[in-house]
């Protein structure tokens, strides 16, 4: 384990593998401590010779005070048949996709959070949290949330930056199937805690009993960075019958009982389900998983370029709505490094079986 700790420093204290590691098996942990841990991105930049302005005193800044756009002038400039703009809950902008089925999906341009999305008959098949707040100031907590440029603890703030901010309107598009793009640079807070230029895009588009997402990130500075990344996606659910099947064989790391401390196995059951606390990580997963909510609904969750997956069930931490939602996350836990001038995409399709 001296090994990996001298690789990670800091980050091997929060994500160690609880296996004990001989010395003919630190070299496979050093591995799979590389797949999926962030690197320090203060410390990388360090190691480049890029300057971290003021990251350490800065790193923990607050959430920003979202500066939102007028939702009447983005009905004006954006709205289309489809495509309706307007306030919603606490006067934040939200998007309102329709397509021809009936079938409805509300996003708001704080964190291009997603947080419904309806079938004809009303059904509602994502979840927001009863303490989630709509201010502007701290992330939404619910629907389906961004964590970039970190997933999970690292050099910056709990999942990144991404989820709180307000991201701008790039495109729409109307018709039988909508979709909107929304898009995030780089800016005085972002690179506060994470010194590059980007540019991301998330374009979501409704269809029938689909929802599809494709989220990409451009590098836009003339020096290399990496990140890891995840749809933080909470669904609607009775937990106590809800069964995730597609993940039989992969490679585990169980944040039970210990988070800072996770056990590397195998996943060996043919479903997961949620007795209680479950936190884990699972990696270089299939491309479709399929959950049984627990209400009668079963959905397809299929990605293209998103590696790996996580699943979360917070039980008595959170009581007043545990048992009612679970958290079933596409991810790329390993970095992705982009070259100057690069992207990455990665996409989702939820589907309503």
């Amino acid at each position: 384990m001296a090994r990996a700790i001298a690789a990670h420093s800091a980050l091997l204290s929060q994500l160690a593998v609880r296996s004990p590691v001989t010395a003919s098996h630190a070299s496979a942990a050093d591995r799979l401590h590389a797949a999926i841990l962030p690197v320090n991105p203060l410390r990388a930049a360090a190691a480049r010779g890029v300057s971290s302005r003021s990251h350490v005193s800065r790193v923990n800044v607050s959430a920003s005070v979202a500066t939102e756009p007028n939702s009447k002038d983005l009905q004006a400039k954006f709205g289309k048949d489809g495509v309706s703009f307007d306030d919603g809950l606490g006067g934040l902008p939200r998007v309102t996709l329709t397509d021809a089925s009936g079938s409805t999906a509300e996003v708001y341009l704080y964190g291009a959070c997603t947080t419904s999305w309806k079938l004809p008959s009303g059904e509602d098949l994502l979840f927001v949290r009863p303490d989630a707040v709509f201010t502007g100031q701290k992330p939404i907590s619910g629907g389906i949330p961004h964590c970039f440029p970190q997933f999970g603890p690292g050099a910056m703030q709990q999942h990144g930056f991404a989820r709180n901010l307000s991201w701008e309107v790039e495109a729409a598009e109307g018709g039988a199937s909508p979709s909107l793009t929304l898009a995030l640079s780089d800016n005085e807070y972002s690179r506060a805690m994470w010194d590059f230029a980007f540019k991301a895009t998330f374009k979501i588009t409704l269809s029938g009993g689909k929802l599809e997402t494709a989220f990409t990130v451009a590098n836009t500075d003339s020096k290399p960075f990496s990140f890891t990344t995840a749809l933080h996606s909470y669904f609607r659910a009775a937990i106590g019958g809800v069964k995730v099947t597609g993940l039989k064989g992969a490679k585990s790391l169980n944040k039970d009982p210990d988070p800072t401390n996770p056990i590397e196995g195998v996943e060996e059951r043919d479903e997961v389900t949620f007795p209680g606390f479950v936190d884990c990580m699972y990696l270089n997963t299939p491309e479709e998983l399929v959950l049984d909510n627990g209400l009668g609904r079963k959905l397809a969750i299929r990605n293209k370029g998103w590696t790996d997956a996580v699943v979360w069930s917070p039980h008595l931490t959170m009581p007043a709505c545990y048992l009612d939602f679970v958290c079933v996350e596409n991810a790329k836990l390993s970095e992705v490094e982009l070259q100057a001038g690069q992207t990455w995409t990665a996409e989702q399709e939820l589907v309503a079986l």
